[in-house]
């Protein structure tokens, strides 16, 4: 049998290839080939083509006949028509960003994505909506027209190796640097659905072998377990063998703390994981907090380029002397709150205990 991944040297695309190969097919990967991982085994072929652009793909394609299509980069819409008639068998990956409210909270009433927001939550409808959404959502129209019984899976925030914005770095180069706090947006108690590359990889292949039961479906991928980003700090922190302060920071003013929230609100993005774990029997083969302790390690020993192009993509300054400033503000005023603070009130539960049947009321007057 003949597999075709397009991209394959991404945060998935190794583990999508290693478990191709353990299923004996022959492998081929179709990318820009504007970087190499060595994690991809000798035996399997580049096809070296841009997947953003239908001549490129068309050119690249002619005369190759795929078992199955597993598409995870480039213009996906693009992809499926190029492969129509040439595939048995297409899986699409496409992304959370669809639905309403993941860039503009304030589109939904109450204000927020629904917690947790199913595959049925509202897409968004209309370019003039938002238009990277909105064509995420017609993507996926378009691969289903072309290929009925592709199985389509929106994928959340990937962390691990090779990620073009690894938000972890934010964290792990403010440990290195000798930083003893961070400041987080509302005290870091966002709730984002993450994934774990493997934990992904997985995912996509339970699609792959149940291909009656995921014929023409969308399933919301992400890690069985999710931590608020103050979580995430403190598992990061824990592996490097380090404690950071979380300073919290009003969401109105945390834009020297934004970067670590990937987007520009502390509104909940958490996706509902029951159709693919009900439908399709998806479990985390690893766990959270060993897949945040892996990507620490990868990213401490392959370290990215201070100021270079993922710390431009991550918009995070690094800007120390603002953050110590804002640090000192948040500690003045919680000193002077403290001031003004009223003693917390003695809480019982509101049900009665009477200790006699004639009782009216019991010895705390309920």
């Amino acid at each position: 049998m003949k597999a075709l991944v397009v991209g394959g040297t991404g945060p998935t695309g190794p583990f999508l290839v290693k478990a191709l190969l353990a299923r004996k097919y022959a492998v081929t990967i179709l990318h820009r080939g504007t970087h190499e991982v060595p994690e991809i085994p000798s035996q399997v072929e580049h096809i070296h083509a841009d997947p953003h652009f239908r001549d490129t793909l068309d050119t690249a394609l002619k005369g190759r006949i795929f078992d199955l299509v597993v598409a995870t980069y480039g213009r996906l819409r693009f992809v499926a028509e190029a492969l129509k008639g040439k595939t048995g068998r297409f899986i699409g990956v496409g992304g959370v960003a669809c639905y309403r409210g993941h860039f503009h909270p304030e589109a939904l009433f109450p204000v927020g994505m629904k917690v947790p927001t199913a595959e049925s939550g509202p897409l968004v409808e209309s370019e003039q909506e938002q238009r990277f959404s909105w064509l995420i959502a017609e993507t996926e129209r378009a691969v289903l027209r072309a290929h009925p019984n592709a199985a389509l899976l929106r994928y959340p925030y990937v962390y691990g190796p090779y990620q073009l914005v690894p938000r972890e770095w934010c964290v792990i180069r403010r440990i290195l640097d000798g930083r003893r706090f961070i400041l987080l947006p509302d005290g870091g108690l966002t709730l984002m659905t993450h994934g774990y590359a493997e934990n992904l990889a997985h995912a996509v292949m339970l699609a792959v072998e149940r291909p009656q039961a995921s014929a023409g479906q969308i399933y919301n991928c992400g890690d069985e377990q999710q931590l608020t980003l103050a979580q995430i700090v403190e598992v990061i922190a824990r592996a490097m063998g380090r404690e950071l302060e979380i300073i919290a920071v009003p969401d109105a003013a945390g834009s020297a703390a934004r970067a670590l929230t990937l987007q520009h609100t502390s509104h909940h993005q958490l996706m509902d994981l029951h159709k693919i774990r009900s439908e399709l029997g998806y479990r985390d083969p690893v766990s959270v907090t060993e897949a945040l302790a892996r990507t620490v390690r990868w990213y401490v020993e392959h370290q990215p380029e201070r100021g270079g192009d993922i710390e431009r993509r991550l918009h995070d300054p690094f800007d120390y002397v603002t953050e110590d400033k804002l640090a000192a503000i948040c500690r003045d005023s919680l000193r002077r709150m403290a001031e003004l603070a009223v003693p917390p009130p003695e809480r019982h539960h509101p049900y009665a205990h009477p200790k006699t049947p004639d009782q009216p009321r019991d010895h705390r007057e309920r």
